[in-house]
């Protein structure tokens, strides 16, 4: 898929679409699932999770329909609370291994597919970011198949939560780093990368508005 603002086009892979059968599952995601760039993707983020119950709950606020992958993920989950997750725990889906990473944050991209106007803001702030996963062991998924969180670390910082830490919420951020060390295996960087590309955003922000230029082109 293509996505336009201003002058730009950019490639995005962020379109998904349900499958009827089995499908391979490796470190980098699902067999035939894309990835445009370096930023949406990864073994941090090769498997990105949202629930169908927050599908609905959007599709009331933004009066129409939302199919199953609407919002880029390439696993939507029923009677799962997605949000609510634990980073770092670890969930068996079929016969995959999968630990969780990181919320998802809108970015323009995200933006651009749902043509909602302020929607980074609006997605960020409800706290229903859905979750991104790295790929312990691979293998197969189906469609049906149950999630199991087969483990939780004891330090207990949900998906939701991620959001603020990113945002920069310090006492998210010290339970993050907190979790970090009491896993140290968990990959951390993948919540450290959002937060840094946040940082950087807002510095370059900064910049601008001090050198008088104006910034035309901003990053949910």
């Amino acid at each position: 898929m293509e996505t336009n603002w201003g002058a730009r086009r950019n490639e995005s892979a962020i379109e998904k679409l349900p499958v009827t059968t089995s499908i391979a599952v490796t470190k980098l995601g699902l067999a035939g699932d894309e990835q445009a760039d370096v930023i949406h993707g990864g073994a941090g983020q090769a498997l990105y999770a949202y629930a169908r119950e927050d599908l609905d709950w959007w599709s009331e606020r933004l009066n129409r329909p939302l199919r199953d992958g609407m919002f880029g993920e390439n696993l939507t989950l029923r009677g799962f609370d997605v949000s609510g997750a634990l980073l770092a725990e670890r969930w068996r889906i079929g016969n995959v291994l999968a630990e969780v990473t990181a919320p998802r944050m809108a970015c323009g991209t995200f933006g651009a597919w749902m043509r909602e106007k302020q929607w980074g803001p609006t997605f960020n702030a409800t706290r229903r970011p859905g979750a991104y996963l790295r790929v312990l062991e691979e293998g197969e998924l189906s469609p049906g198949d149950g999630v199991e969180v087969v483990w939780r670390p004891d330090e207990h910082v949900t998906v939701a939560e991620g959001v603020a830490g990113i945002l920069g919420d310090e006492d998210v951020l010290r339970r993050i780093a907190v979790l970090s060390k009491q896993v140290p295996e968990w990959d951390f960087e993948a919540v450290m990368l959002h937060a840094w590309r946040r940082a950087k955003s807002a510095a370059r922000r900064k910049q601008e508005a001090l050198s008088g230029t104006g910034g035309e082109k901003t990053h949910a």
